[in-house]
């Protein structure tokens, strides 16, 4: 059954991790995936390095009619079975193709396109999109029960299913070898690192992050690494230099080495102001790692506060520092939060788990 994945960017973010994931951990046998992005990267790079056929259809816009017709000519190049979008881009420049060709069409909602921070216009307009989007979907997967809820009280969800994200353990294991990021970074054992990894977005909220820090929790026992790109990269730089915090912060950019950077961190610190399952989070929990996260859709769900994870309010600086000042100040409550949070991740949130739920809808699908 040939299957042809759609994402929206080459760049390498969660959902780009779960495509990665995703197409490893199928059954070969039985499955052979093609991977469309619509903009190249390293998720490309990386797609080819395993052998797995690759195509860029460029564009940054949703329903962009003017990519309909060569994603159509890709569905009919390569004799493709059956359509999986990953998230709404993806589904909104690939849905018309399939449709035209009776192809079925799974689509995975990695966070809707919609939050409550939205200008209420905007938040309409998404609305309607992605009830269009759903309704275009022979199934809809959900990566949390929060946005199947979220979901269901503002269109029909009768054909959605939840599938949680997963991990790949084999990767993400807190006991292997890794390289010394300290020593190539230059802190000190001593230091309790703290790490921020995500793209630099508004949702990421990288602002709240910078904030706490200037309230100085830990210091001056604790250093910070701040991982990812994006638009709100300077800004964040800048934000630093005001606050007079950039002694304290390492700003490394965009980085693939995410388990080696793990595997340095004391602390891993996700202040989203929305999230859908946020894979990061995942890792970094089984990677043993304490961790302090936002309150917040899918978060929630994987956090038992001050059992595998310490929780605090979307944009609440104080509460960020407060919390972090906690685990920074005593080792054994991180060591106890790392473990549980390892073990609670890996009874739930498998890769295996999840492909082979992915892999009995699309049997279903292709029997229909």
């Amino acid at each position: 059954m040939k299957i042809l994945h759609t994402i929206r960017q080459g760049k390498i973010g969660g959902g780009e991790t779960h495509v990665l994931d995703l197409v490893q951990e199928l059954n070969p046998q039985e499955f052979e995936s093609v991977v469309l992005a619509f903009t190249d990267g390293p998720l490309i790079t990386e797609l080819k390095k395993l052998g797995i056929k690759t195509y860029v259809i460029y564009t940054e816009k949703p329903f962009d009619r003017s990519c309909w017709e060569k994603v159509k000519d890709l569905l009919l190049q390569e004799k493709i079975d059956l359509l999986h979008a990953h998230g709404t881009r993806a589904q909104s420049n690939s849905f018309w193709a399939a449709h035209k060709l009776h192809i079925p069409i799974i689509y995975t909602v990695h966070g809707w396109s919609f939050h409550p921070r939205q200008n209420r216009l905007i938040k309409m307009i998404r609305v309607w999109s992605e009830k269009f989007l759903v309704k275009k979907a022979n199934v809809t997967i959900c990566v949390s029960d929060h946005n199947l809820s979220e979901g269901k009280k503002l269109f029909n969800m009768d054909r959605a299913v939840v599938i949680k994200n997963g991990i790949n353990f084999r990767k993400f294991d807190a006991d292997k070898e890794y390289k010394d990021l300290r020593s190539e970074l230059g802190i000190d054992r001593s230091v309790v690192l703290i790490g921020f990894i995500a793209r630099m977005t508004i949702q990421k909220d990288p602002f709240t992050f910078i904030k706490a820090i200037a309230d100085r929790p830990g210091a001056p026992y604790a250093k910070y690494l701040m991982v990812g790109d994006g638009e709100l990269k300077q800004s964040a730089v800048d934000l630093a230099e005001k606050l007079k915090v950039s002694d304290k912060i390492i700003f490394a950019g965009f980085r693939q080495d995410i388990p080696d950077i793990l595997k340095a961190l004391d602390i891993y610190c996700l202040p989203s102001l929305w999230e859908g399952l946020p894979i990061g989070l995942l890792e970094a929990m089984a990677m043993r790692k304490a961790t302090v996260s936002t309150s917040v859709n899918g978060t929630k769900e994987v956090i038992k506060p001050g059992k595998n994870g310490l929780l605090i309010e979307a944009g609440d600086v104080n509460g960020l520092s407060a919390a972090l000042d906690i685990l920074i100040k005593d080792e054994v409550l991180r060591s106890e939060i790392g473990r549980n949070a390892e073990q609670s991740v890996k009874a739930e949130y498998s890769i295996s788990k999840m492909t082979r739920r992915i892999e009995e809808i699309y049997r279903d699908l292709k029997l229909k």
